[in-house]
């Protein structure tokens, strides 16, 4: 999992990882010239200063001393043999040398962080997340389609830490990072990104990568990971439809054919169009909830259920209209789908 907790606690998250502008050799390398540097600078003040220097071994200066009291003080305090005397040389041990020792310090340590601590925290991190990651939701693309089926998840009341979005992008990530969910910056192509967010122990996914071809080869990549897992994929070309429906996606979305049956329906009435997006939104006075059959249900007509009104019964590969004859008595195993109270009932609808 391509991860970096540089934002979020991934505890309760995900891990967010940019690539570094220069590669790792070059970062040690400035990293090295720049402790070289400081020793340099301070090896030449020393050398200028060195009459307030006293060698406690046979009272002479020499280059020599100067390079290792140099080296000594820079990265301890010293041993004693060579030490500073004259007022000069100890304000500018205190007030140079002492600060320019902790800023070394604080490299080699920053170093050793980036080059090897960093890594073995966030492999420990990630699997702490792998193993926290079931049945959850897999989101791929933050664009307008995500971020936007993200935000209605959680207005319905998903927790974030459900889900998990990949992009390739770290700004959408950063975007997806606010709002709490569990974040990975990879390519939802490759097996081992999908294998990383837990995808044969997620629930449902949601494709939404912006190009059409992509989207199609990433459900096919999910598909052969997770046989049985629902995915949701939005493809905007009506040619793609059928790939799409071929790669192994159960739900195909085509925004601008939706946007067409609305602008269609509002031809035969001004309130259609309204009542079909109330439908589609959480915060509605009205809104669209598939359940399975409740045992006090069965052998019941789907007209006598008291959660919502009965719309359509889904039985097997079957597809059951509230008017039909099979609607008259419940089975199990039957999913409803019903129309019940939003969340948004006893406010004023807004037609505009």
């Amino acid at each position: 999992m391509r991860i970096n907790p540089a934002r979020l606690p991934m505890a309760q998250t995900g891990f967010l990882r940019r690539r570094s502008a220069i590669p790792i050799w070059a970062d040690l390398a400035w990293r090295v010239a720049l402790v070289f540097g400081l020793i340099a600078v301070v090896l030449a003040l020393h050398w200028l200063g060195r009459d307030g220097l006293k060698d406690n071994l046979d009272n002479h200066i020499s280059f020599i001393d100067v390079l290792y009291f140099t080296t000594v003080t820079v990265t301890t305090v010293g041993y004693g043999d060579i030490v500073p005397v004259s007022p000069a040389a100890r304000l500018f041990e205190a007030l140079l040398v002492t600060p320019i020792r902790l800023f070394v310090w604080l490299i080699f340590l920053g170093t050793a962080y980036n080059l090897f601590l960093r890594n073995i925290f966030y492999r420990w991190r990630m699997a702490r997340i792998q193993a926290d990651l079931h049945n959850h939701i897999v989101v791929t693309g933050f664009g307008t389609s995500g971020g936007e089926a993200v935000r209605e998840l959680l207005a319905r009341g998903v927790n974030p830490r459900e889900i998990v979005v990949v992009d390739p992008q770290e700004r959408a990530l950063i975007e997806a990072e606010d709002l709490g969910c569990n974040v990975m910056c990879g390519d939802s192509t490759r097996d081992r990104t999908l294998k990383d967010v837990a995808i044969d122990r997620a629930r449902t996914m949601i494709v939404s990568a912006g190009r059409d071809d992509t989207s199609i080869l990433i459900t096919l990549t999910a598909r052969h990971l997770a046989p049985r897992l629902p995915i949701s994929i939005v493809v905007r070309n009506e040619d793609n439809e059928l790939p799409a429906r071929q790669a192994g996606a159960t739900t195909v979305i085509n925004p601008v054919s939706f946007a067409g049956l609305l602008l269609a329906g509002s031809t035969s009435g001004r309130h259609i169009a309204d009542y079909m997006a109330d439908l589609a939104a959480s915060g509605g006075r009205v809104k669209l909830n598939e359940r399975s059959v409740l045992p006090e249900e069965i052998g019941k007509p789907l007209s006598a259920i008291t959660t919502g009104l009965g719309l359509r019964i889904h039985r097997g590969a079957d597809v059951v209209g509230f008017w039909e004859d099979g609607a008259r008595k419940l089975e199990p195993g039957d999913l409803i789908i019903e129309i019940v109270q939003g969340d948004a009932v006893g406010e004023t609808p807004d037609l505009r």
